[in-house]
């Protein structure tokens, strides 16, 4: 990825390298240490195998991923974050608590609804 080719707003940057569904995943996941592709593709539920490989070589070209292949039969690949993914932990750490922070609102939206309809029928 070049300068050029980034948007001018920081948060277009930021959805840019980690917008898509199955990035911020994958950074999940490799967040605990490196994986193999198998390993991924296992606890990244509901990845095919294809979009999986596309978004590893994306994150691998824009910096957030290393790949290492060892030259052994069967094949063996390891992914670890860089430096640059492993910043990123900030970012999923937030994302997490509004999360639980959203589910949290929308229990106690569902809650009041449930008093409302049962004072209607009262």
């Amino acid at each position: 990825m070049l300068l050029k080719d980034l948007p001018k707003c920081p948060v277009e940057t930021t959805l840019k390298m980690i917008g898509k569904k199955w990035k911020v995943i994958i950074l999940r996941e490799l967040l605990s240490g490196t994986k193999r592709f198998g390993e991924l593709k296992t606890s990244v539920s509901g990845i095919s195998q294809k979009v999986l490989t596309a978004n590893l070589r994306q994150m691998e070209e824009d910096g957030l991923i290393f790949r290492k292949t060892y030259n052994e039969v069967p094949p063996r690949v390891d992914y670890t974050l860089t430096d640059v993914g492993y910043s990123l932990a900030s970012v999923l750490d937030s994302m997490a608590d509004w999360g639980e922070g959203y589910k949290q609102f929308l229990k106690l939206i569902e809650k009041q609804n449930r008093k409302s309809k049962k004072e209607k029928i009262d």
